[in-house]
């Protein structure tokens, strides 16, 4: 059988060839921006106690988490279903640059609050980072084939937990935290340059009316939330609070106008009708849960190691290597046994298991835990996430049709993400009240007065511990010891659901067709490859005919 290509009219008209030389030039660009993304996460959470300290926000450390997070939720749907309607590669390209230029404003921000807004602006871009690359990869690569890829991605996050770590720790304790976002500048540029040639995927035009009231509300809705829980969860306004109860007012008529508009939306943000869908619905609610209880964990594990454990933010960026190690190396096993085999539903189960464990472990940290047992932790926290965090989204993807590829990857993602920023946020300001009120006992005990502790309170960091007497140094250890380690027992009734929601993921087969392939936009596989060797034959059959015709050439002249 021999398989020929129809003439193209125009650079639209034909449909995207997916050899598996042009899958992988394409996967290079989302290499690019995932090592962006991922890259600039590992250095600021390994920063992060000096940064607060220098720019006076101790206090109020959560919301460099919860910022970002907060900008990385609004803007995953409209990504997603932007990408499905008017295709990926300028929003990619426009996610990159955003990154890029967010960290440039970080990087010369002068107060905690301006820096918070420029983490928020990064969240901007780095939400579109996360969800275009998954939908991309949806896009070109099979679900059936799709674990193999999970390896590289899984290298790019173990690079980033070497490379991250390093870096922060370095630029803290030898230059300044400045560094850490000057660092993205040529990554960002170098992963805008490689997007710009390699993701040679097509745009497309919109068909039907944008929804831009559903991301009106959608974004509303999603403010609300987190402030109503960050509100709640301080001590300066607390759930007795008028204010606190005018966000959750907010938040109920915001979703309430967001489910009538979506109702009546000719081409919704988020479509109904993905919640009728039972696969889709159960890994959503294993990635919310465990959002809840993952994120909070992550968030504040550095800040732990570095003020309880005394150690430097060098040593404390090296301590969480061993969770990345193990969040690779179960994300590329499972990637590749799904591969395989085509199942996937017992890997969530396990991962879910394993994370449990290591949440009762943290339950036992003191300012006394020895650092090794410390990495024995954080090693089976990641191998628990990796069991699950590319699991789930890749049966979301296998669950609904090619065209919703984009706005089901989003709103999985979107969910774990609010269930992310409600943890930070609840857990967070469970923390940082109960450490501000000991720290202040820590140095009122000490003689200093209300302000002068209050005051010092608010600008501590490693490097202004260090300096004061021992006794000083054990109160602070003990405080932050006191105020983080019970918090993880509130995270464990989380996991526990995400266990009983991931034994009942139903087990469906995975699609053998790209999602490019199955709408018509692309032809893939063998025949691509076919195809690809006919024009290449074709152009050179043409080649040889006008260089025999060349009345210049020897053929021409004999």
């Amino acid at each position: 059988m021999t398989t020929t290509a129809e003439p193209r009219k125009s650079p639209g008209d034909a449909p995207l060839l997916l050899t598996q030389r042009r899958i992988w030039i394409i996967f290079s660009a989302l290499i690019a921006g995932m090592l962006l993304s991922s890259l600039d996460q590992t250095i600021v959470s390994t920063a992060m106690p000096t940064i607060v300290g220098q720019l006076g926000g101790v206090e109020h450390q959560a919301w460099i988490t919860t910022a970002y997070l907060l900008a990385t939720t609004i803007v995953m749907p409209i990504y997603g279903k932007f990408g499905d309607v008017l295709g990926r590669r300028n929003l990619f390209l426009i996610a990159i640059a955003l990154f890029t230029l967010a960290s440039v404003g970080a990087a010369f921000s002068t107060d905690f609050w301006t820096f918070v807004v420029f983490r928020a602006m990064q969240g901007l871009g780095g939400g579109g980072l996360m969800i275009l690359s998954q939908a991309i990869i949806a896009d070109i690569v099979p679900a059936s084939e799709r674990g193999k890829y999970m390896g590289p991605l899984g290298g790019i996050f173990g690079l980033s937990a070497v490379a991250g770590p390093l870096l922060g720790g370095f630029f803290v304790d030898h230059m300044t935290w400045q560094w850490a976002f000057y660092i993205n500048i040529p990554v960002g540029v170098a992963a805008f340059l490689i997007a710009w040639f390699a993701l040679t995927i097509p745009n497309k035009k919109a068909e039907k009316k944008i929804d831009i009231l559903g991301v009106v509300f959608l974004s509303i809705a999603t403010t609300c939330l987190i402030f109503f829980t960050d509100f709640g969860g301080s001590s300066a306004h607390g759930w007795d609070a008028l204010e606190t109860w005018a966000w959750g007012a907010g938040l109920v008529v915001a979703m309430l106008i967001f489910l009538a508009v979506e109702a009546r939306a000719e081409d919704p943000i988020i479509p109904l009708s993905l919640f009728k869908n039972k696969v889709f619905i159960n890994a959503t609610a294993i990635g919310f849960t465990l959002g809840i209880g993952m994120f909070s964990a992550i968030a504040f594990v550095p800040t732990f190691l570095q003020m309880s454990s005394g150690t430097s933010a060098a040593v404390s960026g090296l301590l969480m290597l061993p969770m990345m190690a193990g969040m690779m190396g179960t994300s590329i096993y499972s990637g590749i046994a799904i591969t395989k085999s085509g199942r996937y539903k017992g890997y969530p189960i396990a991962g879910t298991i394993i994370t449990l464990a290591a949440m009762v472990c943290f339950t036992t940290l003191s300012a006394d835990t020895a650092l090794w047992l410390i990495c024995v932790y954080l090693f089976i926290l990641g191998a628990g996430m990796g069991l699950i965090m590319q699991v789930v989204v890749l049966v979301v993807q296998n669950a609904v049709a090619p065209e919703m590829v984009g706005v089901a990857t989003s709103t999985n993602n979107y969910f774990r993400e609010v269930g992310a920023s409600l943890g930070v946020a609840i857990f967070g300001a469970m923390f940082t009240n109960r450490l501000s009120e000991k720290l202040m006992d820590v140095f009122s005990g000490a003689g200093a007065s209300a302000a002068d502790a209050g005051q010092a309170t608010a600008t501590l960091d490693p490097a202004a511990m260090s300096q004061l007497p021992q006794q000083l140094q054990d109160g602070i250890v003990t405080a932050y010891a006191d105020s983080l380690a019970p918090v993880f027992w509130y995270l464990i009734p989380f996991l526990v659901v995400a266990f009983a929601l991931a034994l009942f993921l139903k087990q469906i087969p995975l699609s053998d067709q790209a999602g490019m392939v199955a709408r018509g936009e692309a032809v893939g596989g063998e025949e691509a490859e076919a195809i690809e060797a006919a024009q290449k034959e074709a152009a050179a059959s043409t080649n040889e005919a006008a260089h025999s015709s060349d009345p210049g050439s020897d053929a021409g002249t004999k």
